[in-house]
């Protein structure tokens, strides 16, 4: 597996902040939450603003915090998974609007992809699946960057058993091409499909990888608004920690 990205050492911070908070049913200082965590005051603030959006953490005093709302209807075993679902749409909503794309969640499962949430609107229209995502990693940037988390055996398998067809003259179709090209991809770089699932659509990805869980964040882009990819690709990135971090409690 790949090193872990900026993302997931965010989201790793925030649940050791969240455990010393829940530590503490009448209040913990910033100052305190500083000491015993040993996360320095600037990167603490920063944590504790995305606590506190996310409902995570609410402030009871001008520097006392609490568990919030959001952590304990996640931690209630009755309707967690309507409740995980609504967070991270209220997530992928604020992203979408954030960095100006739609923006999906996908999730690699049982050797297949699955796309299982995802934000558009009509200034930020979503792709159209004109062939089933699940057949075409090839050519997404969702697709390469799951695979992209697999092993050199879970890539080979994958692509044996989907065809790795030609959808745009971009489409790269050489499974020894897009094997090095998986292989020499540094973890922190979005994967990017310039046209090669859609013509007139741009995408990247970037992961979401905690354990032996692989995801991905993507947006897609009309060809237009090529020139903003690389901006929005790192803007989706920053943003990734609250997707990380809802997934994980």
């Amino acid at each position: 597996m790949h090193e872990p990205t900026a993302p997931y050492h965010s989201a790793q911070d925030a649940l050791r902040v969240l455990e010393t908070v829940a530590r503490h049913t009448t209040g913990v200082t910033d100052s305190r939450l500083a000491r015993l965590t040993g996360i320095g005051p600037e990167r603490l603030t920063t944590l504790l603003r995305m606590l506190r959006r996310e409902g995570y953490v609410e402030q009871v005093t001008d520097r006392a915090y609490v568990t919030g709302a959001a952590l304990t209807r996640l931690g209630s075993t009755r309707d967690r998974e309507r409740t995980l679902r609504e967070k991270l749409q209220g997530v992928l909503d604020r992203l979408r609007d954030s960095v100006g794309a739609a923006v999906y969640i996908s999730r690699y499962v049982d050797g297949e992809i699955n796309v299982t949430q995802y934000a558009a609107g009509p200034g930020t229209p979503a792709v159209n699946e004109w062939v089933d995502f699940r057949h075409s990693a090839h050519a997404t940037a969702i697709g390469k960057s799951l695979l992209g988390q697999l092993d050199h055996n879970g890539r080979r398998d994958h692509l044996s058993r989907h065809k790795m067809a030609r959808l745009t003259s971009r489409t790269i179709t050489s499974d020894k091409l897009l094997l090095s090209r998986l292989e020499s991809q540094p973890p922190t770089v979005p994967h990017l499909d310039l046209q090669e699932y859609a013509v007139g659509t741009v995408c990247a990805a970037v992961p979401i990888t905690a354990g032996s869980s692989v995801g991905c964040l993507a947006l897609s882009l009309p060809v237009e608004h090529a020139h903003r990819l690389r901006q929005a690709a790192d803007r989706l990135n920053r943003g990734a920690a609250p997707v990380l971090l809802s997934l994980a409690l």
